[in-house]
């Protein structure tokens, strides 16, 4: 990194947007990303254009402390915006094929009954190309390469079209377009991305190619696997490591939404498949660290075969999960992804494939009523209280909506101008690619960008239109010294304005989400409706927690039915662990380590602990009497270990205060036990 200052600077200037626009960004298992030496970050899905490689550059800058190279696409590093924080990030360039697509002359097709890897042209001048330049059909239909040049209306490919579409085309009597994209040499790209690695530095790649809106990941380029052979083949004492990261978004495209990401343990190439690369087998040493990438990926990602899984997947998570019990964004990633790999293993299973139908009924009756799963249980009350909700509700949105409406309109134009780009930007994206579905990973992208240009220039109108007003209409004394502040204050009251709308438009509209649910409660027609999805919930509820609690320890030999989640140990070593200096911290050290020594030997709960709920609460399983005691004893010996310890500490760094052992704590052994 040539200027560490301008890298932070813009970083921290963006990550203002980026906090703006999510509600909230998590990290898990960044401990596992090692603080120094040459690192390929493989990130995917790439579910947002621009805002993927700017969230993983923010949060690794936070949690590690690691400032963060990325590849980009040439297209993109030679446009004026992105080109300047590209380069202010230390971007590399790479150049792709199909940016560099040229319309070919004349029209090309394939002979039904004849060789499919001919491909004849009409007018077409073929000798004009290149071996080995890529040929590509309308609307991203199928792309193939050019193996032989026989004349100006005969090549021959090297790999036939198979797409539907793509034969449909070829084969039409009148022919189809074409574009011709020249081979690109990319090892100039590879030697940089070698020089860097050498130098300690961490590279951030999204192997997929580029961005998409697929709810599962595309095939992985070779290009990831070609940089660390090439890197480790030339320099192989350089301790290249590999670590993954899952993208995980929640609605990636909508503002105030949420995202996790999720980074996997380190991997290391293998020194055989090093080997292979250099003896000259390299498509079978690409392929098998390409494989070993793509199952770290699958660890760290919520992948699906289509929306409706997704769907099925969620609303099964929400039915299993307590209703009383809240869960942090990275364990409902992680619940996610176990629900999901049971699914794909047991989806052939007649209790999976009722309850997927069953689930899939009830969101339908959810849509049709237009309330959400977690709203259904909190119509259990009389309808005088519900009439009070509902009007208390009434009058608190509307109060929220007049706090709100003065930065609303201030910021209109802004949400009017990126609603509108945006969604231009994604039909356009939508119709030069072939793996898109809708173009939503672009939708943020240029929200973000809109919002980047467009508010400085907007609030510097409003400063100098309330200068002018006040001026003119001589609100304050021209020879008053606060007439000079009033552009510094404009600037600073106009934003603050803006951001107390935001906070209040948060609270207003999940306010507003839960006054349906309440008005349909009043009903007397829909009220047996909600009644109904009530029981037909509860039985959801029952019929979850039994499947899952049957298949989970086939799937998961540590399945424990009485933790919905089970707690992970988030530092390498407890023998490693420094103590906190603050007394809440080193509670929480203390029943990490308490979890860690305990629940080897003994289902025990703890204070972090999450629990399923059961029908049958009187069936949860217990340790014997011996062994609760043998366990309690271990525990107080753990406790009174830590008090002395921690009890010295404070003792030698707060001389003037009277700090004793067993002082440390307020609270009982019992209490911190249970």
């Amino acid at each position: 990194m040539n200027y560490p200052f301008v890298y932070d600077t813009i970083l921290w200037i963006l990550s203002i947007l980026i906090d703006f626009f999510f509600r909230e960004v998590k990290t898990r298992g960044a401990f596992r990303v090692p603080r120094k030496g040459p690192i390929i970050l493989v990130a995917a899905p790439h579910a947002n254009q621009f805002v993927d490689p700017l969230i993983l550059m923010l949060q690794l800058r936070r949690e590690v402390n690691r400032r963060t190279s990325t590849l980009v696409a040439a297209k993109s590093h030679r446009q004026k915006i992105i080109g300047i924080f590209s380069r202010a990030f230390g971007a590399i360039p790479v150049e792709r094929a199909q940016d560099l697509a040229k319309r070919g002359k004349g029209k090309i097709y394939v002979v039904p009954d004849g060789d499919q890897s001919e491909i004849h042209g009409i007018d077409t001048e073929f000798t004009n190309h290149r071996l080995g330049d890529t040929i590509i059909l309308p609307n991203n239909s199928g792309s193939t390469h050019i193996a032989s040049i026989e004349s100006d209306t005969l090549i021959r490919v090297k790999r036939e079209f198979r797409e539907e579409a793509a034969v449909r085309m070829l084969h039409s009597p009148e022919g189809c377009t074409y574009k011709v994209a020249p081979e690109v040499n990319q090892a100039t790209v590879f030697d940089k991305v070698r020089q860097r690695l050498v130098e300690g530095a961490c590279i951030a790649i999204f192997p997929e190619g580029g961005s998409h809106d697929r709810p599962e990941m595309l095939p992985l380029k070779a290009g990831v696997a070609i940089m660390a052979l090439e890197t480790l083949s030339q320099n192989p004492d350089c301790g290249l490591q590999i670590v993954s990261c899952g993208m995980n978004y929640f609605h990636p495209h909508r503002f105030r939404s949420r995202a996790v990401l999720e980074f996997g343990s380190p991997l290391s190439i293998p020194e055989k498949d090093v080997q292979l690369y250099k003896d000259g087998k390299r498509r079978e040493a690409i392929q098998n660290v390409l494989d070993m990438i793509y199952g770290s990926l699958l660890s760290v990602t919520v992948q699906t075969p289509d929306y409706e899984t997704l769907m099925v997947i969620q609303a099964c998570r929400r039915l299993y999960k307590p209703a009383h019990v809240q869960l942090s964004l990275p364990k409902v990633v992680d619940l996610n992804r176990k629900l999901i790999t049971g699914y794909n293993h047991f989806k052939k299973d007649p209790r999976v494939i009722r309850l997927h139908d069953r689930i899939l009924l009830y969101n339908r009756q959810l849509y049709r009523l237009g309330i959400r799963d977690h709203q259904v249980q909190g119509l259990r009350y009389s309808r005088l209280l519900i009439l009070y909700k509902l009007v208390y509700s009434c009058c608190k949105l509307f109060l929220l909506a007049l706090g709100a409406l003065p930065g609303a309109i201030l910021f209109s134009p802004v949400f009017i101008a990126a609603k509108r780009i945006s969604v231009r930007k994604a039909e356009e994206a939508l119709r030069g690619s072939s793996v898109k579905i809708q173009g939503r990973d672009i939708l943020a992208t240029w929200k973000l960008l809109v919002a980047l240009g467009m508010t400085p220039i907007l609030y510097s109108f409003y400063a100098m239109l309330c200068c002018y007003f006040i001026y003119s209409y001589k609100l304050i004394p021209h020879s008053s010294i606060f007439v000079y502040a009033i552009p510094i204050i404009s600037s600073i009251l106009f934003p603050m304005v803006t951001y107390a709308a935001l906070r209040f438009g948060e609270v207003a509209v999940d306010i507003y989400k839960s006054i349906r649910p309440l008005f349909l409660a009043l009903i007397p027609s829909k009220a047996n409706a909600v009644y109904i999805l009530q029981h037909e919930r509860e039985e959801l509820v029952a019929e979850v927690t039994d499947v899952i609690n049957k298949l989970g320890p086939e799937l998961f030999p540590d399945f424990d039915v009485h933790r919905l989640v089970p707690e992970r140990q988030e530092h390498p070593s407890r023998y490693t662990r420094r103590l906190s200096s603050s007394v809440e911290s080193d509670v929480d050290n203390l029943s990490q380590l308490h979890e860690t020594e305990m629940n080897q030997e003994a289902l025990i709960p703890s204070q972090g602990d999450v629990y399923l709920y059961s029908p049958y609460p009187h069936e949860m399983t217990s340790s014997s009497t011996d062994e609760e005691t043998e366990n309690h004893n271990k525990a107080y010996l753990i406790r009174k270990a830590l008090r002395e310890r921690m009890g010295l500490r404070m003792s030698q760094k707060n001389d003037s205060r009277d700090f004793t052992p067993d002082g440390v704590f307020s609270e009982s052994d019992d209490q911190l036990s249970d």
